[in-house]
């Protein structure tokens, strides 16, 4: 990946979509590659993927770009992260929208009865549901699929959230059957500032561009004004390409890793991590106890003890790097009057069982120190 990012500045730094020159025809056809590699990657068509700045551009295209009708209803979990928060509340602070969420099951897994009641209760209103694939706060995975059903029966179109889920799934939209689907690359190996939105055919050819500028147009004037149709319309200006490039390297590597092997090593990693800390007096593990139920992530409400302080300890110690604080979804804590945010562990394919234990180990040893 950085050898591909680094191959564009130094071999073809030139600007895709514009100048027939070399550089710019390579730019051009590396662009091309990569979006269609990175669909294939998620079973999608080439024209109906949308590279973006991030996840978070990605959702606010569809929640900006929708046109809305009085009285519209977007339904959100109460468990997203700003990027599938923030907008909405925007838009209905703004009265276009009306913002409902649904509250988890006691164990933090979404409740598919309160949902569907909700949609009900919507009705005709019901606009669009905003779901995350799977949460970053505990790392409970949802039923999309079923999710998305529910919401089709009910006449609205389904964004589904999947930052946390692409690196770790293999997610095919086909099979999903959402509208949209938003995720950011530097969480799958790639670069950060590059993310992408799939939107079907139609639901993209509805969307209103956030960049209307140059590459997007096929006249414009006063007299005229005409888009370009499929993604063109939604990149205006000039684009990431180094990021492109890094992308394609990230999803090429990808495209060869066994998810169901990879599934089984993070959770045979949570699994060390879980029972080396679930039995500690301070520690509260957030979501479902089984470490399966939350694939590779354990997010821990500490008692007495400071996150940040723990974290910092965990580095200096050990050079372990953890996240801790209110990881975005701030709106949770406030909810359930946690002001100190948590503690999180997130395995990958790059983790091993010594770094499991090992963390376990220094982990337990602080907590003991400063509690």
């Amino acid at each position: 990946m950085v050898e591909a990012v680094t191959s564009y500045y130094t071999e073809t730094p030139g600007c895709g979509g514009r100048s027939p020159h070399r550089w710019g025809s390579a730019v051009t056809l590396m662009m091309a590659q990569t979006r269609q590699a990175v669909a294939n990657f998620i079973s999608a068509p080439r024209e109906e993927l949308v590279f973006t700045l991030n996840s978070t551009a990605a959702i606010n295209q569809v929640a900006h770009g929708i046109r809305w009708q009085p009285g519209d209803v977007v339904i959100t979990s109460d468990k997203e992260h700003n990027s599938n928060l923030v907008p909405w509340l925007q838009l209905e602070n703004e009265g276009v929208v009306d913002l409902k969420q649904v509250s988890s099951n006691e164990d933090n897994t979404f409740d598919l009865q309160a949902f569907e009641a909700a949609c009900a209760l919507a009705g005709d209103n019901l606009r669009l549901v905003a779901i995350p694939f799977t949460s970053n706060l505990d790392g409970v995975t949802n039923p999309v699929t079923e999710i998305t059903k529910i919401a089709h029966d009910f006449g609205a179109e389904v964004l589904i959230d999947s930052a946390q889920a692409i690196p770790h799934n293999k997610v095919n939209v086909k099979d999903l059957g959402c509208d949209y689907l938003s995720f950011s690359l530097h969480k799958m190996l790639g670069p950060s500032g590059v993310g992408a939105l799939f939107a079907k055919q139609e639901s993209m050819a509805n969307l209103e561009t956030m960049s209307g500028g140059g590459t997007t147009i096929i006249s414009a004037s006063k007299e005229n004004l005409e888009f370009l149709p499929g993604p063109a319309r939604l990149e205006g200006g000039s684009s990431n390409y180094a990021g492109i490039a890094g992308a394609r390297a990230a999803v090429d590597y990808l495209t060869n890793v066994d998810f169901g092997w990879l599934s089984d090593h993070e959770i045979r990693l949570n699994q060390i991590i879980t029972d080396g800390v679930k039995d500690l007096d301070e520690v509260t593990i957030l979501g479902p106890p089984k470490a399966s139920d939350r694939g590779g992530m354990t997010a821990m409400l500490i008692d007495g003890i400071d996150v940040h302080d723990l974290a910092i300890i965990l580095d200096e110690a050990g050079s372990i790097m953890v996240r801790s604080g209110f990881h975005c979804v701030n709106h949770w804590f406030e909810s359930k009057g946690v002001t100190g945010g948590s503690l999180r562990t997130s395995a990958y394919l790059y983790n091993t069982e010594e770094e499991a234990r090992q963390f376990v180990d220094v982990f337990t040893e602080a907590v003991s120190a400063l509690g």
